[in-house]
């Protein structure tokens, strides 16, 4: 294997070239040493090592450059490499920045220009860094390949499936060179997509959920059968409680249905969360507390489907689809929300192909100069807005109201205006929907009026409503009349407990209607729809977990 990467950006050419020579000078016998003059060509080097399946270990980058300042390249980064240890270069007044970065890029150290002499400034430093990398290396050396159809609904399926769950994959369109030769070594044909192939070589055709998710090395079987806590849910709430749980010593496992983060976990920016001033992504923040929960020794169990929960004396069994079971003293729902269907005819018929419901990151590259539109006035939907400008012509968000107040932070408003490519278009429905193998032409109705007219897309995301995921806990707890579980004070009618209420206590503020089983986060009645609060509830619910546990 060659050997691993070290990467040095900066503009100015005498600083680049002193870089890269003091470096050369002490690790070049074991490290490829690269530079790059602007973080843009330094993003497409990157890419170039990812795709030959290399290692980067070390990216140096000077903070001051035209195009991209080097918090914004070490974040662009962090997408491609997040195991490389990052660096960045400032200067005496640019104390600020490298603070900045520590917050949005986990910066692991910023060097003072100059740093002669390297002996003292410079070598002490990067041999600390590639220590600690060498320890840890970016695991994803060697990347699973994707071989779909660009309007596949299932193809897409596999590639957001990794992508949510933050596993590398190289995506190959079936008509490539390279795409035509795996599906001729695999036997398969373009009818057959999506075919899967591993960096061992196996090939997988349309894979389960369940066979993608063992297939990344993420966990999918339970390691025992009884926990103190098992929390259902990897969204903000549910990664809150794993990580408090496991970090006091309750034996804890997280259950995720699909991948964790939940719909905050596909925001492309989210700028309103205490400690990061200048925002963080939806799979930064799910990844940093994944690690967070995993550090503590939380259990993380991927693409299991929890379909049933039953009282069993003091335990609470939980019922997997495939039949299976474990049980627990306790138990956190947190099993957030999801999308409402857009139902307008034609829609149907092309989800997943042109037709989103979220905010389907892996497409966006694909809208290059096409017109995007997006529904919804919530936050989601602005974040979306903002993170698609930067590949599509325009952006048309598409609401039912007057303006975007009632729904969306002042903050994420004052954004979208300041942004020439994005449109709001007020009092406008989404009638209907048509195509040949995807999405062609959208339908558009200004709900006053009834006037309707056609506009030719590709590309239709969706962001209305909020339908909690609680069918299976029909007749198990109480819910209110959306389907969201009621919960402590509220479960009390008239002073009068739930019934089948067993203990002598009223419930706690986050327990349900059967004792030892929370709620927290978006799928309790009556919640605050925010991150913050979402991550505040899942810590909480775990302080009320050890007082249930006290008591019995």
């Amino acid at each position: 294997m060659a050997n691993p990467v070290i990467l040095t950006v900066d503009d100015d050419p005498v600083v680049s070239r002193a870089v890269a020579r003091d470096i050369r000078r002490r690790y070049g016998d074991r490290y490829r040493v690269l530079r790059a003059s602007s973080g843009p060509e330094a993003l497409d080097a990157l890419r170039e090592v990812k795709l030959r399946g290399e290692q980067v270990a070390l990216l140096l980058a000077d903070h001051r450059m035209p195009e991209m300042t080097g918090v914004e390249f070490l974040e662009a980064a962090m997408d491609i490499f997040p195991a490389a240890r990052r660096v960045l270069l400032t200067a005496y007044a640019d104390t600020d920045a490298a603070i900045e970065a520590i917050n949005v890029v986990d910066l692991d150290h910023y060097l003072l220009k100059p740093w002669h002499p390297p002996e003292e400034k410079l070598y002490p430093v990067v041999d600390g860094l590639l220590e600690a990398w060498a320890v840890t290396p970016d695991a994803a050396s060697a990347e699973i390949r994707v071989v779909g159809h660009r309007w596949s609904a299932p193809s897409f399926k596999v590639r957001d499936f990794l992508a949510r769950n933050l596993v590398p994959y190289r995506w190959l369109l079936s008509d490539d060179p390279e795409g035509v030769r795996l599906l001729d070594a695999a036997g398969a044909t373009e009818a057959d997509v999506p075919l899967v192939v591993t960096p061992e070589g196996k090939a997988l055709v349309a894979p389960s959920e369940a066979e993608l998710a063992a297939l990344a090395g993420l966990t999918v079987v339970p390691a025992c059968d009884f926990y103190d806590l098992v929390v259902i849910g990897g969204g903000p709430a549910g990664l809150g409680s794993a990580v408090y749980g496991a970090s006091e010593g309750l034996r804890t496992v997280l259950v995720e249905r699909r991948a964790t983060g939940g719909q905050a976990g596909q925001s492309s920016r989210i700028e309103n969360y205490l400690g990061f001033p200048d925002g963080v992504s939806g799979a930064q923040l799910t990844d940093r507390a994944r690690r967070q929960a995993v550090k503590f020794g939380a259990e993380l169990l991927s693409a299991r489907e929890v379909v049933g929960l039953s009282e069993a004396g003091g335990a609470r069994l939980l019922r997997f689809g495939d039949g299976t079971e474990i049980a627990a003293h306790t138990v956190v729902l947190a099993t957030g929300v999801s999308y409402r269907v857009l139902d307008a005819p034609g829609l149907a018929d092309f989800t997943g192909r042109g037709v989103f419901y979220g905010a389907a990151a892996t497409e966006a590259p694909s809208c290059v100069e096409q017109d995007v539109y997006i529904v919804g006035g919530a936050n989601s939907a602005g974040q979306a807005a903002v993170h698609f400008s930067r590949y599509a012509s325009r952006v048309h968000l598409l609401i039912r109201g007057a303006d975007l107040t009632a729904s969306m932070s002042r903050y994420l408003i004052d954004q979208l205006e300041r942004i020439d490519r994005i449109t709001v278009h007020p009092h406008t429905a989404v009638v209907g929907g048509a195509g040949e193998d995807h999405l062609e032409r959208l339908t558009l109705c200004d709900t006053r009026t009834g006037e309707a007219r056609s506009v030719d897309t590709s590309w239709l995301f969706i962001f209305i409503g909020a339908e909690p995921r609680t069918d299976w806990l029909d007749g198990v707890l109480v819910r209110d009349d959306r389907g969201f579980i009621v919960t402590g004070p509220d479960l009390l009618a008239g002073g009068r407990r739930p019934a089948g209420w067993s203990l002598s206590r009223d419930p706690y503020h986050l327990e349900t209607s059967l004792p030892g089983v929370f709620a927290a986060g978006d799928v309790r009645a009556e919640s605050v729809k925010r991150v913050a609060s979402a991550v505040g509830e899942g810590a909480m619910a775990v302080s009320l977990v050890h007082r249930y546990l006290e008591a019995q």
